[in-house]
């Protein structure tokens, strides 16, 4: 079942804020609204990729339409309340607004600036938007979850071209880049404790780190550049690799995937991890292993800095 859209949050905080003119905690008109609305407890632990339940955050987003509909404002912090304008007009509207009503509300103030209505007092004279996206109209999610859609479209397109530069490069040169990742992760106190083996003769092994100064304790690598999946002959036998250097670890990682075999051969051993291509490619991405990033700043209160206490 999903969640409702935060145009269907704003009927409850509505009705809710009316029952409560002296106004509330934003918590507690998040949980006044998801009662009302009926969501289920796992709709209630649905989560944003920053760790925010989505349903607060759609919430939140409402409320925002409310304020700019010039039906709310903030003037004790962290407390949500309907100004007389706010009142008046779920007076005049006693039955449940219809979703077409809640997405007017959604949408007709969108491009509304907040500081306006606080500096014009909330009066009739707020002027609509006159140029609206239909697109975000018609979204079901908020702005936040826009954004996360947005920011995984282009980790994905990223992943993709990541693969395709991968599968260009010589073998050799793929080693050294799956070294690098490794380093990138934290293994080795240098770059120089992990060592390039691979070669015609590597014995199975392509790529070796110190754990320690004196190289008592070592990981073995291997790096398969690969179209076809790897099976569970190719794993056995890095594994028999790995047992020989009378090794206890070993990180074997492919730009394709592992067949079904290989994967359960991998997990009925020790000290085998498998990193398939996209698992890879995430890496890169999240330590900036071949490739560049830019910061964006998504702005968000701070309450604390507001607290006089």
């Amino acid at each position: 079942m999903p969640l409702p859209t935060y145009e269907e949050f704003i009927e409850p905080i509505l009705r809710v804020l009316s029952e409560k003119p002296e106004g509330m905690r934003a918590a507690e008109v998040h949980d006044a609204a998801a009662k009302r609305l009926n969501l289920t407890e796992e709709q209630l632990r649905t989560l944003l990729n920053s760790g925010q339940p989505m349903y607060r955050n759609r919430a939140g987003w409402a409320y925002d339409r409310i304020k700019r509909a010039g039906f709310a404002d903030t003037s004790q912090r962290g407390i949500w309340r309907l100004n007389p304008k706010g009142l008046a007009y779920v007076k005049e509207h006693p039955n449940p607004l219809d979703i077409e009503e809640a997405k007017k509300l959604g949408a007709e103030y969108l491009n509304v600036p907040l500081g306006h209505l606080l500096s014009s007092g909330q009066d009739e004279s707020v002027a609509k938007t006159v140029a609206i996206s239909q697109k975000e109209v018609e979204s079901s999610q908020s702005p936040d979850e826009l954004l996360e859609q947005a920011w995984n479209k282009i980790r994905d397109t990223t992943a993709l071209s990541l693969l395709e530069y991968l599968s260009q490069v010589t073998p050799a040169r793929f080693e050294l880049i799956v070294l690098d990742v490794l380093h990138a992760l934290g293994y080795g106190a240098s770059r120089e404790d992990l060592k390039h083996i691979g070669g015609v003769h590597d014995g199975g092994v392509d790529g070796v780190i110190s754990l320690d100064k004196l190289g008592l304790e070592k990981v073995y690598i291997q790096a398969k550049r690969w179209k076809d999946n790897v099976g569970s002959a190719e794993l056995q036998a890095f594994y028999g690799a790995v047992a020989g250097q009378k090794a206890k670890r070993g990180v074997i990682i492919t730009t394709s995937d592992y067949t079904s075999a290989a994967v359960n051969f991998g997990n009925s051993v020790e000290g085998i991890v498998m990193v398939n291509g996209r698992q890879l490619v995430d890496l890169m991405m999240d330590y900036d292993v071949g490739i560049t990033s830019r910061l964006l700043k998504i702005p968000r209160i701070d309450t604390d800095y507001f607290d006089e206490s």
